[in-house]
This record gives structure tokens, sequence and C-alpha cells, in this order.
């Protein structure tokens, strides 16, 4: 998948002008491009990490829209997000085949391991956790995203091991 349709893994500073002037680009780019709009917000949030309130009105303004347009769009998607996410993004499938087979305790076991509720990023800025409707695995169903990784079949009394492999992760990193 690319950078324009992921999460990316870092937040960047909306004030940094070699980033500004990329998004600058992308709304030159698309701005008189029928639907124009998802391609710019999609290509913010590659470059920022997340859509903050300046990056939205720089896009409202550049893009003659309507700053409540821009707002409308990405309150919409869930795929938007207009705060700083962690490096990793778990989305927890709710979907009715995942609800049914134990979806729900898996988001509680997250929010208890994590120390976070839905919406919200861990202090250390490793994991962000959100809620989704249905991933289309509901014959492996719960599943759970980390970013591009898809776990199926998850079971609550495996979430801090699982945490555990992307904690491990980092680690190495340093």
């Amino acid at each position: 998948m690319s950078q324009l349709c992921q999460g990316s893994t870092s937040s960047q500073e909306p004030e940094d002008p070699a980033l500004l002037s990329r998004l600058d680009e992308a709304i030159e780019e698309h701005r008189s491009q029928p639907g124009g709009l998802i391609p710019v917000l999609q290509i913010a949030q590659g470059i920022f990490g997340y859509l903050p309130l300046e990056v939205l009105k720089r896009i409202s303004l550049g893009m003659d829209k309507p700053f409540t347009e821009v707002a409308g769009v990405v309150g919409f998607y869930s795929f938007f997000s207009t705060q700083p996410r962690g490096r990793y993004l778990i989305r927890v499938c709710l979907g009715t085949a995942c609800y049914v087979r134990g979806g729900k305790r898996v988001l509680e076991a997250l929010k208890r391991e994590l120390g976070i509720e839905v919406g919200e990023t861990t202090e250390d800025k490793l994991f962000s956790l959100e809620v989704a409707r249905c991933f289309g695995a509901c014959g492996l169903a719960p599943v759970i995203t980390i970013n591009d990784d898809v776990h199926q079949r998850v079971k609550e009394s495996r979430i801090r091991e699982l945490l555990a492999s992307y904690r491990s992760r980092e680690a190495g990193k340093e």
C-alpha cells in the first residue's frame, strides 16, 4: 500500500516549510479535478501523519472550498485523523461477525493493556487505537489490524504477547 493510502508512522510538524511546499504541490495538482479533495487529504495525512487544523485551513483556502466541507469529509471517513497517531495504528473490527466472536472483549483487553481509550495514542507514541466496522474477513473473526498486518482469530488472552512483538521491533531499532 502506498504512503498515500496508509497512515504515516510518525507525526510531522505542520509548520515545516518543506512539508508545506509538498502540500501546496498536491493542492495545485488536484485543485481543478472533480473529487480532488480526498486525494489531497490523503496526501496531507501521508505527509504529516494526521490532519492538524492548520493543514485543513490551508487545504480549504488552496482548493477554494468552504472549511466546513473539508472538515465534513475528514469527519465522515474514519481513515482520516485530526490527532497525531502512534507508530502502530491498531484497528479492531466490531462488525457483526467479529463482535459476536469476541471483538468487544479483544477491544477491552487492548484498552486495558495499552491504558488508552478508542481514539487515543499511548504516551510513548507507539500505539493508537481505533474501531472499524468490517475488514471483509468475517470467517477469520475476530480480526484486528496493526498498520498493514492483519491478525485473525485474535484471543484476548494473547493481546499482551501480540503487543510485545511490536514493542520488541521498536527496541531492536534503538
